[in-house]
């Protein structure tokens, strides 16, 4: 008996000790060349997506590492991410001024801090672990400094913790307030991390003029954010197709790998699909899991492996108008809607139609929002680059989306806004 207990406590710690001995150091290295990521005693360049879905696929086409923006379900995460040989930027929600969150409270910012230690504790030693994020756009509608503080308290927490790993804060886009802030109230902190869409063709240049002595890593980026893009007449963002956003996804990346001397890599957002504006705009996938085109981009530039690509919708129009035309139709008059798509392989396509109210519930920062209900679409005519519809019978802003998938599950799309008065 006493034999069997040595026999078990020995293969447990063993155990124990061989996970222990899979942590490998993380860090930041300075050369004459500028700074480098290094794993395992390799360079590692970040080929990430903001997300943790699809793993399979995202290794499959060359990706390394995911990034979330909090610790729910971390050890799910980081054990699938583990299996895929993946990494993962693990994200520390800190409070926003914006949500309520007082820092001028103590106990408030104290408790914030203590939870975040049980959490470093916890997963600091995960043989995924690639790097810590203490927050996410705390600089977003914010008005009192002091969060910094609160930054640095807790970055300095992590790395008396975890000396193995990097830490990172990230900000919305870049300005010379932010970066004043954090190089001089938060020392601990090693990488930053921005979040950028249409401001990713200067984001070096402004790195360098604004001060930043230290790597950065662009934590979201993507197609032109909503706030970013032409409006209607009646006040709408216009969202470009899924070509244009794989275009822009090609224009954005070679930035990206451009400045060889400071940045690390990027997470390319989102890795799935949500309700931010529309149900398309920032998903790199759709509702029901299907890949864009711009999933074909990043496998030109990570792995190049040979896979069926998405669809294209080349053009779209309603009543010969564009979607900057602003175009207006009448209550329960004709629509025609004309397309021209194509497959690369000459692929069997199949068509989704949908139409539905402008959304109401639009927010900002990446809140979740409710979607809008799809309305039934009376079809007068078809064809394969043809579409007649009714308009709805009730005045207001619409949009039209048009989903054209292969038996791939790969899926183009667009939607184009108009208003029924």
């Amino acid at each position: 008996m006493v034999k069997i207990f040595l026999i078990v406590f020995f293969l447990f710690n063993l155990s124990v000790f061989s996970q222990v001995n899979q942590i490998k150091k993380v860090e930041v290295i300075k050369s004459n060349d500028g700074f480098r990521l290094v794993k395992d005693n390799k360079p590692y360049y970040i080929k990430g997506a903001g997300g943790y879905e699809h793993l399979d696929l995202l290794s499959k086409i060359g990706g390394n590492s995911i990034r979330t923006w909090g610790t729910e379900n971390a050890i799910e995460i980081l054990d699938q991410a583990h299996q895929k040989g993946i990494s993962v930027c693990m994200g520390l929600w800190v409070g926003h001024e914006r949500h309520g969150f007082d820092y001028n409270d103590e106990y408030a910012i104290t408790s914030q801090l203590e939870a975040f230690k049980k959490q470093v504790l916890k997963l600091k030693d995960h043989p995924a672990l690639l790097m810590w994020s203490v927050g996410n756009e705390v600089d977003l509608f914010y008005k009192n400094f002091k969060v910094w503080n609160a930054v640095e308290d807790i970055a300095k927490m992590i790395k008396e913790l975890d000396p193995n790993h990097p830490v990172m804060t990230v900000t919305a886009g870049i300005e010379p307030c932010e970066v004043y802030m954090i190089k001089n109230y938060c020392p601990s902190i090693d990488i930053l991390g921005v979040n950028t869409y249409g401001g990713i063709d200067n984001l070096g240049k402004m790195i360098r003029m604004y001060g930043w002595e230290k790597p950065y890593i662009v934590t979201e980026w993507g197609p032109h954010g909503h706030w970013e893009s032409p409006n209607t007449d009646w006040g709408v963002a216009i969202e470009k197709t899924s070509k244009e956003k794989a275009k822009a996804r090609e224009i954005a990346y070679k930035h990206i790998i451009d400045d060889k001397d400071l940045c690390l890599g990027s997470y390319a957002f989102l890795w799935g699909s949500k309700q931010e504006y529309t149900s398309t705009w920032y998903g790199i996938f759709t509702e029901d899991d299907k890949t864009t085109q711009s999933i074909d981009v990043l496998n030109s530039y990570w792995n190049n492996i040979k896979r069926n690509k998405a669809p294209i919708i080349n053009t779209l129009f309603l009543n010969n108008k564009s979607m900057s035309e602003s175009v207006k139709v009448r209550k329960r008059s004709e629509c025609i809607f004309e397309f021209n798509v194509k497959d690369p392989e000459e692929k069997k396509l199949f068509y989704n139609f949908e139409i539905m109210p402008e959304s109401t519930d639009k927010r900002s920062g990446g809140e979740a929002e409710k979607a809008p209900e799809a309305l039934p679409i009376k079809i007068l005519e078809q064809s394969k680059e043809r579409l007649v519809v009714k308009a709805p019978n009730r005045s207001g802003p619409y949009r039209f989306f048009i989903f054209v998938s292969d038996e791939y599950n790969n899926v183009a799309t667009a939607n184009f806004p108009f208003y029924v008065k």
